[in-house]
Order: C-alpha cells, then structure tokens, then sequence
C-alpha cells in the first residue's frame, strides 16, 4: 500500500499502436505483425495490470492518424497507419483482465451519444465496474468528410487563436459538454433495481424506475431512456485531455479526471491553479477533478541505453521526438525522481498518465521496473485495493438523478 494512503499516488498508460515514438514500429523488439490482432492489444493490457496501473487509455480518432494532429490524413506510408476500433478492444480485453480499468478514447463529434452510452454502459458490465472513457473532439475536416452531415473548416496550425478558428473549437467543445451530459443522463435512467426479473408474477421490469432524460441542446435532443441497464459504477469514469482554459472547462463540467500537459515540474502547480479556477468558473459541485499529468517515456535499466534507443528512431524519423507532453528518458529510478520531484510540485497532482515511446518495451519496463522502484520508496500500492475504477480515485457511486427515494450504494 503508499505511504500515503490519503493521497494515493495514480499511474495510468496511453496504449497506441506501437508506441508514441513516431517510427516505434521499426525498434527491433516491436511487434508490428501484431498490430492488429486481440493477442497483441490482450497482453498490453495485462502488462500495465502486472504493473498495477490504475487504468490503461486506447487511443483512437475517426481518421488515419497524422503527423499533425490538426491537418488531414498526410498520406504517409512510413507510420503506423490504421487502427483497431478502441472501445472494442477494451470490451473483448475486459474479460481476459481482472483490475485494471479499461479507458477507450472516443469522440463526441460525429458520434451520437445514444450509441456511446450503449457502449460503455456494456463496457462497464463487461468488466465489472472498471469501464472508462476519454473524451475526445475532431477537428479535421476529412473526417467530417467521412460522415457527410457536416462541414468543419480546415483548422490549421497557423490560424489557431484567430476568431473564426476559436469560435470553431468552442463549438466543438460545447458539442461534447452536451453529449457527456447525455451519455450521463442514460446511465442514470436505469435506477439500481429496475429489472426485477420475476418470472413467477412475469414482471421484468419496474415502469417506475425506467426514466425518460429529455434532453434538448443546440445540438441534440434525446427523449431516451437508454436500453442498457444502469453500469456497476453508476457513471463509469469520464477523462479529458486538456491544454488550456476550454478544455479545463469542459473537464470541471462534465469529467472525474483531467490529464494536463506541464513541461517541467514548475508548471504543475500553475496548471492545477488553472485546473481549480476552471472548476470554480463552471460552479462544479461534488469531487473536484483528479489532476493527471502526461510523460512521454523511454526507460530502460541502463539509461544510455534509453537514449540511444530513441536516438536510433529519431534518426529513422528524420527529426527528434516531439510531443505535447514532456518527454523523460532514463532509467526507471531516474524517471521515478521526475515524478517524485512534479508531485512534490502540487500536493494536489494525483498522478500521471505515461505514454510509452516503443511497445511493449516500455511497458514492460514500466510494469517491471518503475513501479518497484516506486514501491520501494513507500509511494506505490503493492496490491490492487479495489475493483471499481471510481472507487480506485475514491468517488463515491452516484445515485440516479432521476431516483424518487435514496439508492444505497453498492
């Protein structure tokens, strides 16, 4: 168990592709054969719960992946290109998998939320109570393309911060606000105890209990209820990525946990600042957010070794690795020193959330490596101490909003 059983210290993984090194897929232990197999997405997952994490993230977006995150598809053919769909992998993981909580990222534009409740509402009953989701938006305008029921302009990096460009992006923020409202209104309109299930008086069902959301927004209207049966968790955790006061907004209003992107320990304690004057800007009631901090990283036991490795793939990528995230390579007592010195930054950072450069070395070496170290200087739990993935981050299950008597929480 941590040292600091109050304020338990939260290690959570990005799982994408090969890794987040850009040229990942040419280190000479990844798999790339694999790619897109169950095999290879199964054992992942189960090395980041060797590991103990808290959950694992599974990156996904509705176009090819791109170098730059905001252009369209760039037609490369010497990345990793071509995904397997997120939240599938996670319901086909979830049963092979005990503990670890299961987070698929997936985007609210062009996604009607009816469908995403559906879906993870299932995730959650797949895994017992350890379903997630990361919220994402998109922005490209190829991948509106791939829908036809809407035009977004092409945003480039150029005209960010230009009126037209930031009431675009607002616009998409709003739309995901709605759709996590809606997602969370169909958990809820299953209270606990709806299906009764008697087949000697053949009542399934408890009419009173199955509840109408009715929601109307600028940019959906959903009479519901839902068609799956309320989540163990009650309301599976809900994660954003955020980089700047929008996005903060949009995590104080409709998520439990917020990954946030500082480059040097410094910056921790003016971003959770940011994070805390956001919440109080949207009148947030209940938890506050649960602050994660992201790392790229490249760990290995000899950390010249780390560095020549993502040396190598630098020089196969033609660039140095760049990312919105820090990028830490070392040995594991090195990056465990980092974490350590950003924590000690903010006693309100929770935790982080750590992109592997190359999979599934870094993972291994994480699992393996890291979290002893971590362990070993009293910061890290040696044992899982819960199922429930908001009971790990020590939220509470909510009753039903639309529940006419108090629900006891399982």
């Amino acid at each position: 168990m941590s040292a600091h059983p109050e304020h338990p210290l939260h290690l959570a993984v990005a799982l994408d592709g090969a890794g987040w090194h850009p040229t990942a897929w040419r280190d000479p232990q990844a798999t790339p054969q694999a790619l897109f197999t169950p095999g290879y997405w199964t054992a992942l997952v189960r090395a980041a719960e060797r590991g103990l994490f808290d959950f694992a993230t599974i990156e996904d977006a509705l176009g090819l992946q791109s170098d730059d995150h905001l252009s369209t598809t760039d037609r490369r053919t010497d990345r990793v290109r071509g995904r397997l769909d997120a939240e599938l992998i996670a319901a086909f993981v979830a049963p092979l998998t005990s503990r670890i909580g299961l987070v698929p990222t997936i985007t609210t534009t062009h996604t009607e939320p009816f469908h995403l409740a559906s879906a993870l509402a299932t995730l959650d009953h797949d895994s017992l109570g350890r379903a997630g989701w990361r919220v994402q938006t998109s922005v490209r305008s190829d991948e509106a393309a791939h829908f036809g029921r809407r035009a977004l302009p092409e945003i480039r990096r150029d005209a960010l911060g230009t009126p037209e460009v930031d009431a675009a992006v607002a616009d998409l923020f709003e739309e995901a606000g709605d759709a996590v409202e809606v997602v969370r209104r169909l958990w809820d309109s299953w209270e606990d105890g709806t299906e009764i299930r008697d087949a000697a008086t053949g009542r399934f069902l408890d009419r009173d209990k199955l509840h109408h959301v009715d929601f109307t927004g600028r940019f959906f209207s959903v009479r519901g209820p839902g068609i799956v049966p309320r989540p163990p968790q009650g309301q599976p955790l809900v994660v954003v990525l955020a980089h700047g006061r929008t996005a903060y907004e949009l995590a104080a209003r409709s998520a439990d946990v917020v990954l946030v992107t500082p480059q040097r320990a410094s910056d921790v304690p003016r971003i959770v600042a940011e994070v805390r004057a956001a919440e109080q800007a949207v009148g947030r009631t209940g938890a506050p957010l649960r602050v994660l901090a992201e790392l790229v990283v490249a760990v290995d036991a000899d950390p010249a070794a780390a560095r020549e490795r993502v040396g190598r793939l630098d020089g196969l990528a033609g660039a140095p690795l760049r990312s919105d995230a820090a990028i830490v390579t070392g040995s594991p007592g090195e990056l465990a020193d980092v974490l350590l010195e950003w924590r000690a930054a903010s006693p309100e950072l929770d935790g982080f959330r750590l992109r592997p450069a190359v999979l599934p070395t870094d993972l291994d070496a994480l699992a393996d490596d890291l979290v002893p170290e971590l362990q070993r200087r009293g910061v890290f739990r040696g044992e899982y101490d819960s199922v429930s993935l908001r009971e790990r981050f020590g939220l509470a299950r909510p009753a039903s909003r639309y529940a006419s008597t108090p629900e006891v929480a399982r």
